[in-house]
Parts: structure tokens; sequence; C-alpha cells
């Protein structure tokens, strides 16, 4: 497949002034003005093919929602390139605008005052839909969403997850190629955030959508997204497979073992085999490096009568979040 969105060397630095505490400072700042620079974006490069469901990860600040909004248009880069359908996004142009949409779960779309399906005829009016067209398409969608029986209710009155819903169809209301989503399921229940997942799964297997999702849930990363990317202080450190961030940054795994009739203190010799994480009514838990795994299980069977053993993965969310912790130290 062709790369429909691709980008090289992408920066944007933001340029803002530091004023001075007090009254003083106010007038200095008129004569001598300070000013910080932020990289929130550094040279970051990467391509993505038509039909890919991508994962943006990091913390916050590390400059994924501005990366989203630089491929939208709606910020200008301060260097580097980039291309997405065939167009440069920042120039705009109307055929590119037609083609993809931006969700940011913080921002609405849609008009407070108005019933939510007023607020999508009038968008689809903005984009030239045909009533028809825009009325099939909300049906479907709304019914996927189960939010069928809110369409005629003022939008400020819906809840946090049936206004995201309902903001999920208005950006979808002209079946865009690509879809950039910004924390699209930020506030919402577990039940809403399975409806909202299991819906952009189906996009992107029917209608083959190209979507770039961020998120802090791991549930969305880990259900939707077979490649992912980390951003960290606006550098890209890592793009591939979910499980290649195990095999790549992880070097152990976790043993988890039940202990029958469990001392109330483990021999010296445990300490000996791996880190213990936890021990507590008999239940084991310790860490071990991935090439020891199976002489460490050998001598723990050895040592004392065990119940259960099963051996896992170190949990993919404990992973990011040591690898943020390691870089906001360096």
């Amino acid at each position: 497949m062709a790369s429909i969105i691709q980008v090289h060397d992408l920066t944007k630095v933001y340029r803002t002034y530091r004023k001075q505490s007090g009254f003083w400072g106010s007038i200095k700042g008129l004569v001598h003005r300070r000013y910080d620079q932020t990289e929130a974006v550094r040279r970051i490069s990467f391509d993505i093919e038509e039909g890919e469901l991508v994962g943006f990860m990091g913390p916050n600040g590390a400059g994924k929602t501005t990366t989203l909004k630089m491929l939208s248009g709606l910020l200008y880069p301060s260097s580097g390139s980039a291309s997405v359908l065939g167009h440069v996004p920042w120039e705009r142009h109307d055929d590119y605008r037609r083609r993809f949409a931006l969700l940011l779960g913080q921002k609405n779309q849609l008009w407070w005052d108005l019933p939510a399906r007023e607020s999508l005829a009038l968008n689809a009016k903005i984009y030239g839909i045909p009533d028809e067209q825009w009325r099939k398409t909300v049906g479907e969608m709304s019914d996927m969403l189960d939010v069928t029986d809110k369409l005629d209710i003022m939008v400020r009155e819906l809840s946090l997850g049936e206004r995201m819903k309902m903001e999920l169809i208005a950006s979808l209301l002209h079946q865009p190629q690509v879809l950039f989503l910004d924390e699209p399921t930020i506030g919402l229940d577990v039940i809403s955030q399975k409806t909202v997942r299991d819906f952009l799964k189906h996009l992107n297997k029917t209608k083959g959508t190209t979507i770039i999702l961020t998120s802090h849930y791991m549930a969305d990363i880990q259900e939707l997204c077979r490649r992912v990317m980390i951003i960290d202080h606006g550098k890209l450190f890592y793009d591939g497979d979910l499980q290649g961030i195990l095999d790549q940054f992880v070097d152990e795994k976790r043993i988890n073992i039940l202990i029958e009739n469990p001392p109330e203190t483990l021999p010296e010799a445990y300490q000996n085999i791996g880190h213990i994480e936890s021990y507590t009514d008999g239940k084991l838990q310790i860490r071990v490096k991935r090439k020891e795994v199976i002489q460490a299980s050998k001598s723990l069977l050895d040592m004392l009568p065990i119940a259960d053993l099963n051996i896992e993965e170190v949990p993919i969310e404990e992973v990011i979040r040591q690898i943020y912790s390691n870089n906001e130290e360096k």
C-alpha cells in the first residue's frame, strides 16, 4: 500500500513571552522583553499507509496534539514537511479539508443550544452533503453508537459520553479518508469507551479509514492499534508493534506463584532468584530476566510445595509508565 501520510523532520517551536512579576516588571517588559522557546515537536519523521490504525502515545505535553494540529492544517510548522492525501496540510486546500476530520476530545464542534440532529444537519450543509445521504449516515452511526434516541435533545443537555458520540458522528458525516482522534474516550465510562472502540474498529475495517489515535487509556491502544508511536519531549523515540515495546524496553518477565502452607517469611534463597515484587498470603510475585525464566521456575518448584505457577509479560501500561519516567529523568 502507498503511504498517504508522510512526515519528514516536522518541527514546531513556540515563542512565549516571560513577564517579570510586579508593576516594575510590566514597565520593563515594555522596553525589553524576554522570550522562551519551547520545542513542542522536534524533527519527527514517519509514514502511514492507507487503512492503518496507529496509536500515538506520550505523556501530557509530549507534542501529540501539536502534531495532529499540524497534520490537520491548524498550525504551521517551524520547519520540516508533511503530506497527507497528496496535500500540504497547512495550505488548507478545499479538497483536503473535505477528505479528513479532526476530533479533539476536549473541544466541541456542535452547537450547544441546538438539538444534536440540527447541529448535524448544519454540518451537513457546510459540507454540501445531500439530505438523503447525511440522514442515512446519521441513522447508521447513531444506531451503532446507541444514541438514536438522543438526536433530538439539546447538545448541552447530553451526558459527556453521549456528546462525544455525537461529536464523532459529526466528524464522520462527510466520510473522511483520514481521521485524527485526540483523546476520543477521555472521561467516558467503561461501557461508552468500549462502544466507541468497537465503532472505530468497524469503521477502519469496513471503510478502510486511516486513523491516528492519541489516548492515555491503554485499553484503547491495545484493542485498536497494531502499530504505536511514542513521543516525549517533542521527539519520536519508538515506532513499531505494541509487542515490540516489551521486546525493546523490558528484559524481564513476571512469575506468579501460589504456595501451599506458606511460611510467614520467604527463605533467603528466594531473594536470590529475582526481584520480589510482593508476597502476601502465600501469593508471590517475582521478576526474573527473560533468559532465566525456565531455570528460575524450576528452582522455585524445587524449594517449596507450589499449588500454582504462571508466567506472564510485565503489563504494557506499567512498561509505558516506566518509559515516560525514564525520559523525564534524562
